[in-house]
C-alpha cells in the first residue's frame, strides 16, 4: 500500500442509533483518529463535535423544490466532512442511477466534502464471472470533471451478495476485487486517483472476519454497517492492524 493513502473505518448507522446511546458511543471513540461516524441527518452536528462526521447521502441538487432532500452545502455547515454516495441501498431500494451518483459526486467535491463512493456487484454478476467489468463500468460512469481537482475521493467496495446474507467474501476474494478497482481507477479516472484513492471494504464487516480481511484483503479501511452500532464491535474492527 502507498504510504500516501489515508486509512478510514466508517460507521454507517443507517436508520438507527446505537442502543447504548449516542454520547456513550462517542465517548468510546475518543482518540480514534481514523474513525468516521455517519449517523442519520439530525445527529450529524452532534457527532461532529466529537469525531469525524459523515453523511449517509446527499441530494443531487443544490437547492429548490426537492422535499426531503439535503444538499452538500447544508451537510458541510452541519459539520460533516465526508458523505457516502451511491450506497447499494440507495441504488437498489431508491433507484438511484449512475447519473444521479455522478451528480452527487461532483457536488460533494465542489462543496469540499470527501465523497465515499460505493460500488459493488450482486450475486448474478459474481456468479457469471463479470465482476471486474461491472466494477469498471461503475467507476467509468462517474468519471466527472471535478475528479481533476486536488481532492481526496474514497471508494468503498460493497459486494451486495455479501451484505446481510450470511455469505462472506474471503480476504483473497476481496484482494482480487481491490486490484480490479485500482486498475479501473487508473484507466478511467485522473491518474493520481489510481494510487491516492483509499479503497475500503464494506461487505458485512464484523469482528469475526476482520482478521482475514485485514491480513489478506489489501484494503485501506472499512465501511461498517450493523457491527458499527455496537461501540465494542466497531472498535475491535477499527483497532485491528492492517497487513504491512
Amino acid at each position: 500500500m502507498s504510504a500516501a493513502r489515508n486509512r478510514y473505518v466508517i460507521a454507517n448507522w443507517k436508520l438507527n442509533i446505537p442502543p447504548e446511546g449516542i454520547d456513550a458511543y462517542l465517548n468510546a471513540m475518543s482518540g480514534q483518529a481514523n474513525v468516521v461516524v455517519a449517523p442519520p441527518y439530525p445527529y450529524i452536528a452532534r457527532v461532529a463535535q466529537r469525531v469525524n462526521a459523515g453523511a449517509q447521502n446527499c441530494a443531487d441538487q443544490t437547492s429548490g423544490a426537492f422535499t426531503g432532500e439535503v444538499s452538500v452545502t447544508m451537510l458541510r455547515e452541519c459539520g460533516a466532512r465526508f458523505v457516502i454516495i451511491g450506497h447499494s441501498e440507495r441504488r437498489n431500494v431508491y433507484g438511484e442511477t449512475d447519473a444521479m451518483v455522478a451528480r452527487k459526486l461532483s457536488l460533494a467535491i465542489e462543496a469540499g466534502l470527501t465523497p465515499v463512493l460505493c460500488i459493488g456487484e450482486d450475486l448474478r454478476v459474481r456468479e457469471s464471472n463479470r465482476c471486474a467489468a461491472f466494477l469498471a463500468d461503475q467507476i467509468r460512469a462517474v468519471a466527472v470533471p471535478e475528479l481533476e481537482r486536488d481532492a481526496e475521493v474514497v471508494v468503498a467496495y460493497e459486494p451486495i451478495w455479501a451484505i446481510g446474507t450470511g455469505r462472506n467474501a474471503s480476504g483473497a476474494m476481496v484482494a482480487e476485487s481491490m486490484n480490479d478497482i485500482r486498475d479501473a481507477l487508473g484507466r478511467f479516472w485522473p491518474a493520481r486517483h489510481c494510487d491516492a484513492a483509499p479503497i475500503l471494504y464494506g461487505g458485512s464487516v464484523t469482528p469475526d472476519n476482520i482478521g482475514d480481511l485485514s491480513a489478506n484483503g489489501n484494503v485501506d479501511g472499512y465501511l461498517v454497517g450493523g457491527a458499527s452500532l455496537d461501540s465494542g464491535k466497531f472498535l475491535a474492527i477499527a483497532k485491528t492492524p492492517f497487513a504491512t
